[in-house]
């Protein structure tokens, strides 16, 4: 976790302060076939919940949970593809408090649910009011990839990472080529101009990587000596330096305002591989206080052998 408290993070689907963190909610807007039509196609016999696309079908939304890893439930606020039927006995009972909790809808997901992607696309599924305050859940699936989807427990941190949108809990991102990196909760990630950038309303983290074309006979310390040519000189009190057990180093240094010229607080993090391989990470905040959670983070990035594949626990 970070060692400084995250910015509060709102759920997406309501807006509503997020205080579970055992419980992780993502919406997704609109059905994917929705997507390549004009809005006047759109209709809405009234509660948000309920669309009807002109020529594209019928969609309810539901709640998709999905079982994680460290007692993590997540739950996705997804479009279920149903018929005419179904849509109008929706629309009749949505809001009645007596009839709304024996609502029953099957159908099939209209979303391409990350990180499976088509696989579950069109999957059908039957959906069950749980809670007559919240959306009908998906209890059921048919056919292997729904029953797997529902039924196993995935790896929180492989799931959770390929959701670009600010999270309530920190999750280990994948960055590439075994690259992986502790992403703080409240933080949104966005590729900018081939950089990986992790964003929130008080920070911000970038990546860049490097590989030593030199080939062998250069150290990690001597690689970075070279990245660090021309970097203006920092007092000792604010540089730290690490040796990786496999001959690898790591270092950062801090910079502040009245040092840079600039209006925030920066770090600026190497690691260096024993095979050359190398990540820099250069993360700025508002506060000196959040000089330990860019530490925190700095020390967490790592580059594995190999990257796991997406399975279950």
């Amino acid at each position: 976790m970070s060692t400084s408290p995250a910015a509060p993070v709102s759920c997406s689907c309501c807006g509503e302060p997020l205080a579970d963190e055992r419980r992780v909610d993502v919406r997704f807007g609109l059905p994917d076939v929705a997507l390549g039509l004009p809005e006047e196609a759109r209709r809405s016999p009234g509660p948000d919940a309920l669309l009807a696309l002109e020529g594209a079908g019928f969609f309810v939304r539901c709640l998709l949970p999905v079982r994680l890893s460290g007692d993590t439930e997540l739950v996705l606020g997804v479009w279920l593809e149903v018929d005419e039927e179904t849509f109008r006995r929706a629309a009749a009972v949505w809001g009645d408090e007596a009839a709304y909790p024996e609502l029953v809808v099957r159908g099939w997901l209209a979303n391409k649910v990350k990180p499976w992607g088509a696989e579950v696309l069109g999957a059908e599924m039957t959906g069950r009011v749980s809670d007559p305050g919240e959306s009908p859940y998906l209890v059921e699936g048919y056919g292997p990839a729904a029953v797997r989807l529902l039924g196993e427990v995935w790896d929180r941190d492989r799931v959770l990472g390929r959701f670009p949108v600010p999270l309530p809990v920190a999750v280990r991102a994948d960055l590439g080529d075994g690259w992986s990196v502790e992403r703080s909760a409240g933080l949104s990630v966005r590729y900018v101009d081939g950089v990986d950038r992790f964003t929130g309303p008080d920070r911000s983290v970038d990546f860049t990587f490097f590989q030593d074309d030199r080939g062998g006979g250069r150290s990690a310390e001597d690689f970075l000596a070279v990245l660090l040519d021309g970097t203006p000189g920092v007092p000792a009190a604010r540089q730290h330096t690490e040796r990786l057990p496999d001959g690898g180093v790591r270092h950062a240094f801090r910079g502040t305002p009245g040092d840079t010229g600039r209006t925030r607080h920066e770090l600026t993090g190497y690691v260096v591989e024993a095979d050359g391989s190398t990540a820099r990470l250069f993360c700025t905040y508002g506060q000196p206080e959040q000089h330990a959670w860019a530490l925190h983070v700095w020390r967490s990035l790592r580059r594995e052998a190999a990257a796991r594949e997406l399975s279950p626990r």
